[in-house]
């Protein structure tokens, strides 16, 4: 594995960072980059930018380096920072995390339904973070909480998909773990129930993606080349029911909402997912014994049939490969389940 000063940075932000390059103008004295990058850059606060520094997020020419350094004319300066908001107050908590995997470096969590990942407007408690740094305290006593680690987070989920997320718990780990979402080479398959049958057994979504311009909340995707970010998604298709399907997903990029609104931009919505139309009856029969059977496959699962099965990273110590698997969730195990009972009996009364 390569050491960690000679690891470029060179591609696309995952959407948990952005990334800002300059290049030192010709005339330019030498100056701290720190104090350079304050001067230099709009709404961002010299904590936000000593903490990116810190976690190793600061190249000059593609080598990571200190606050210390004096940039000098024609110098290419890179920073990443998270784009999470600022966590005045970030409590620890006792969430009970589901840890698949840990050491010194990092955790590896299979994240429930219904818990959002880290702290925003109307989520201020009982996220992922939270939990994470009490897990932190437990292991490290007398660390005080302005000492806890804020870098933990490299790629985040929606609050109502399950499966693994990985967290760092060193600058370190927090540099090599983000440097490969950056450049794509993080294993990520998921696991969704589509509404309709997919004509391909297997395909390729490609689409821009980027806010939805009448409604804020959501994503959409955008012909337009120069609106919104590159995003594409593989499928391939597991079990078919007639008027849904099992896929598995595999992400190239990781934009927010990417699989739902590439589904949903193929015509195959995310089954009870509510913020993209995939709550109602799309695919059917008008039979009321029909839509009473989606009702309670709704209610097995009140969300967004949607899960992370697979991650696989590098190790940002050992160099080694790691690849962990979470089986599905028993609320979507149910719901395939009541599928695969219907498209059977469908079957024999079509024989």
């Amino acid at each position: 594995m390569q050491d960690l000063d000679e690891i470029e940075i060179n591609s696309q932000p995952e959407e948990v960072y952005d990334k800002r390059t300059f290049i030192i103008d010709r005339g330019q004295e030498p100056m701290r980059v720190d104090k350079w990058l304050q001067i230099r850059t709009e709404n961002i606060t010299r904590n936000k930018i000593q903490q990116s520094i810190e976690a190793g997020f600061l190249t000059i020419n593609g080598k990571i380096v200190k606050s210390n350094y004096k940039v000098k004319p024609g110098d290419e300066v890179v920073l990443m920072m998270y784009i999470n908001p600022e966590y005045t107050e970030l409590k620890p908590e006792n969430l009970n995390l589901n840890v698949v995997y840990e050491d010194a470096d990092l955790m590896v969590v299979n994240k429930p339904p219904n818990m959002v990942v880290h702290p925003g407007v109307g989520n201020y408690t009982g996220t992922l973070l939270n939990g994470f740094l009490y897990h932190m305290l437990q292991e490290n006593p007398d660390l005080t909480e302005d000492e806890l680690p804020r870098f933990g987070l490299v790629h985040r989920i929606d609050k109502n998909t399950t499966g693994l997320l990985v967290l760092a718990k060193t600058p370190t780990a927090a540099a090599h773990l983000a440097k490969q979402f950056f450049s794509h080479t993080v294993k990520r398959r998921y696991v969704a129930l589509v509404w309709g049958n997919l004509e391909q057994e297997e395909g390729t979504i490609t689409g821009n993606i980027a806010r939805h311009a009448q409604n804020r909340k959501m994503f959409t995707v955008y012909e337009e080349p120069e609106i919104g970010k590159h995003a594409i998604t593989h499928y391939k298709v597991l079990q078919r029911f007639y008027y849904t399907t099992l896929v598995e997903c595999v992400l190239e990029t990781g934009r927010t909402h990417q699989i739902r609104v590439h589904m949903k931009h193929i015509g195959h919505n995310l089954f009870n997912d509510w913020e993209y139309g995939g709550d109602r009856i799309l695919k059917g029969t008008v039979y009321s014994k029909y839509k009473q059977f989606v009702d309670n496959c709704f209610e097995i699962c009140p969300r967004c049939a949607l899960h992370a099965r697979v991650l696989g990273f590098i190790h940002p110590t050992t160099g080694e490969e790691m690849i962990f698997e979470a089986p599905l969730p028993d609320d979507i195990k149910a719901v395939v389940t009541k599928w695969e009972t219907y498209s059977t009996a469908k079957k024999l009364d079509q024989e």
